[in-house]
Order: structure tokens, then sequence, then C-alpha cells
């Protein structure tokens, strides 16, 4: 069975120099995809041994173009499967065997996946959180992250990512893979290792206002689709402040019962936390960035409908 790895990067410095360096043992054709470095990212890649496909800046970039730039830069003699992964990333050293014995005994499955985990979990809070975003249970799943090996003629069958999505496009992806009746599934192994790297609470912010755009975007799309995260975030990012602001003016006692509505949410989310195996401490820090987050999803959730009632491009939200 013949496999090829897609990796893609911006900017990513060193940890690209360490992706690169966990792939070197590999026999599989190596693709970098970068999106408009400016440091050496491509001539690291180069050195490498890795082929590299230069993105055009003449329309945006996202992750959902790079990976479709690196799987067309594999030609019409197309490998068994292709690995995903982001040049962020560490692989683990038996993942790619792992991952190609259990798409080779289960034909009815598109994609595989791991867990991931932080090189640095605890460099911040934010890091922390990642680290626990990553670890999801083991089995038959309905979506994954970037870093993932699909059967080749799945990805043809599916069309590829939709290059218009600049956040959630995996899960946009894996919705159209499975209506194509196509099975994922995560192992209960280590896949790769992220380098998040996030220490000021600014990037995190970012990262959140673009979790809102894919929210929305992908909500737009699929009917129905992250339905729960926006009513959340409209409910305590938008519909309690508003209250809020109303009690303050007419109403201040009302202000109480507002601010134990969310109080009552830190709660809920203590009590999820701790029962996934999250220390006491560490779930009540979770969980408060868990609650503020409801504000800049709305944020992201704002700029997508703003951005397609004015047919804008959808450009990426940074947060590096």
């Amino acid at each position: 069975m013949r496999l090829a790895i897609v990796l893609i990067g911006r900017n990513e410095g060193a940890r690209l120099v360490r992706s690169l360096a966990s792939l070197e043992d590999t026999d599989a054709d190596l693709i970098y995809v970068d999106s408009g470095s400016t440091d050496d990212s491509v001539a690291q890649a180069r050195k490498a041994g890795a082929r590299v496909v230069e993105l055009a800046p003449d329309r945006p970039f996202t992750a959902a173009r790079g990976r479709n730039a690196g799987f067309a830069a594999l030609g019409d003699d197309l490998p068994d499967y292709v690995q995903f992964f982001d040049g962020d990333c560490v692989v683990e050293p038996d993942w790619i065997d792992a991952g190609m014995a259990a798409l080779e005994e289960d034909p009815d499955l598109g994609i595989i996946t791991g867990w991931r985990s932080e090189i640095n979990r605890d460099q911040s809070i934010y890091n922390a959180m990642f680290d626990f975003e990553w670890h999801r249970p083991a089995g038959e799943i309905l979506a994954c992250s970037g870093d993932m090996m699909v059967r080749a003629n799945a990805f043809v069958q599916t069309g590829g990512f939709d290059e218009t999505v600049i956040a959630a496009e995996d899960d946009e992806f894996s919705i159209r893979l499975r209506g194509k009746g196509w099975k994922m599934r995560r192992l209960p192994i280590n896949m790769s290792r992220h380098d998040a790297d996030m220490t000021e609470f600014s990037a995190w912010w970012r990262r959140c206002v673009r979790s809102g755009h894919g929210f929305a975007q992908v909500g737009a799309m699929h009917r129905g689709y992250f339905a729960p995260e926006r009513r959340r975030v409209l409910f305590y990012g938008a519909l309690l402040p508003l209250l809020a602001l109303v009690s303050l003016l007419v109403f201040p006692v009302g202000l109480l019962g507002i601010g134990s509505l969310y109080v009552l949410s830190f709660i809920r989310s203590v009590r999820g936390l701790t029962g996934a195996g999250l220390p006491l401490v560490e779930a009540m820090q979770h969980s408060v960035f868990l609650v503020i987050s409801k504000f800049p999803n709305l944020v992201g959730m704002g700029i997508f409908y703003w951005r397609r009632l004015n047919s804008h491009k959808m450009n990426i939200i940074e947060y590096k």
C-alpha cells in the first residue's frame, strides 16, 4: 500500500523543522505546501527532501486550500492513502503504520485519526486547554482535526476541502465525506504532538474569534451543524449581556439573576471537565475561559455574517 504525506504551514520556523525531522524515516512521498511564509520554511522543507508547493497570494490562504494543493500535486498516479499534517505537529513514531493498517483492514473507513497532544502542555493555560481538546474518545467519530489519514479515492469522491472555509474546514469536509457513505474512526493511540506555543490572552482571543467564524460558516453550509455551539454563543455572548444592560437601566436587582446564569454555566463546565478526568483546580481554570470564550466567538460569528452580507472574501483570521 502506498502513502503520501501532505504537510501545510506558514511561518512555522523551528516547529516545521521538528515536524519534517519526525517524518524523515517514513517511506512516503512528502509534499510541503507553504502559504506565503516570510521565514525559511520553504528552504527547510527542500532541505528535508520534500516537494514544495508555494501558494500564490492571489487568493486567501486557508488550510483547506493548502491541503487541496498538496493533494493535487500528487498528480494522476494517486497513492492509496494520504496523511495530512499541520506544520506545527510532530508525528508519533508508530502512527503511520497503525493508520495504514486500520484503513487496509476496513474498506469502509474513509478517515482514520488518533490522539493529538501538546508538546508543552504546562507552558500556559491555553496549551493545557488545547491538550484536553485534542484528546477525544476513541471509536467511530463524526469529525476530526486536520491531522488525518484519508483514503485517496474517498478524498476524490468527496471533492476535497472547501477552500472558502477558513475555520472548521475539517468538520465541513467530514460532513460531506460521511454523506458519501464513508466511516471515520479515532484509534486509541498517539498520533501527533502539537506545538501551540500560545502564551498570550490576545492570541487565545483571536483563536476563539476564528472558531466563532467557523461555527457560523459551517452552520450556514450544513443546516443544524454547530447549532448547539451557536445557541450557547448567542445566549451567553449576546442575549444575557443585552438583558444585563436593560436591567442596569430599569431593574438593577435583575443583574443578580443574570450573573447567576454565568455562574451555573461555570459550575456545569467544572462538573463536566472533572468527570472527564481533569483535576478540580485545572477544571475551574478551563471553565473560566470557556465562559469568556462566548464573547470572541460572537465576534467571529458577526464577522462571518457581515462578510457574507457584503460579499467579502473569507480571509483567514490569524492568531499566531
